[in-house]
């Protein structure tokens, strides 16, 4: 068993994720890292923090969800803080309806939706006894304003936003939750649509007021907050370089 506070990032074998890992790691949390599929990454990274363990586990099936919940309970005999970063989506041109059909609608809201409200949902318990527990959910700016990668990726963010607010309300006092949503920023879902990337890249510097695009450490230090901000629950917090006051 472990004094030090525990908090499990799904999501966590690389870009954002990991930034998360290292961050809340070297604020003296034991931190759990999780991955679907990237096993030897998510080890790697796991074998680098003091304490951390790695579970490996989809968060679209319920089975799996309730499992990797377990495990990090099992390993360090508490769970104090749930940072919902596992994500998918596909990067169809928000005009083009007929290539978002029901089969990514299904497989986007799995993991953006269904994935955090099961991981809550078995980690709620332990974050009830935790006196200080917290929920971190890592949407997007897609889910406020007309862009993202795809429409069903940006829906799925807006239901991301709404979750965390309905679920701040309702396990107060005991459990905050909160969300952060990024801009763009500089992750391994970029790699094979570079094109994509370099648009993006130059008209968010551009256009942004602090000229650049985010870096996952950025992410990680608005999560580093919301994790250790006592009286803040139900928020979405923005981390995108100003990009929505101009």
């Amino acid at each position: 068993m472990t004094e030090h506070r525990v908090a499990l990032i799904t999501g966590s074998s690389s870009g954002i994720g990991a930034a998360v890992a290292r961050r809340l790691a070297a604020e003296g949390l034991r931190v759990v890292i999780n991955s679907a599929r990237s096993e030897t990454a998510g080890r790697a990274l796991a074998a680098e923090l003091p304490g951390a363990r790695y579970v490996r586990g989809d968060v679209s099936d319920p089975a799996d969800a309730r499992r990797v919940v377990a495990e990090a309970v099992a390993a360090h005999g508490r769970l104090d803080v749930l940072v919902n970063n596992a994500g998918t989506t596909r990067f169809i041109p928000l005009d083009d309806l007929e290539a978002a059909d029901a089969s990514v609608w299904r497989d986007i809201f799995d993991v953006n939706v269904l994935g955090p409200w099961q991981m809550i949902t078995a980690a709620a318990p332990h974050l009830r006894t935790s006196g200080a527990g917290c929920v971190v959910n890592v949407s997007s700016v897609s889910a406020t304003r007309a862009l993202g990668s795809s429409v069903p990726y940006a829906v799925s963010k807006a239901a991301l936003n709404h979750m965390t607010r309905l679920l701040a309300s309702q396990l107060g006092p005991q459990v905050r939750v909160n969300a952060v949503a990024p801009g763009l920023i500089e992750t391994p879902w970029y790699d094979g649509a570079t094109q994509v990337w370099e648009d993006s890249r130059e008209w968010i510097t551009a256009n942004t007021p602090l000229r650049r695009v985010g870096t996952p450490e950025d992410v990680a230090e608005a999560v580093r907050y919301l994790v250790d901000a006592p009286y803040t629950t139900g928020d979405v917090l923005t981390v995108d370089g100003g990009r929505h006051v101009v």
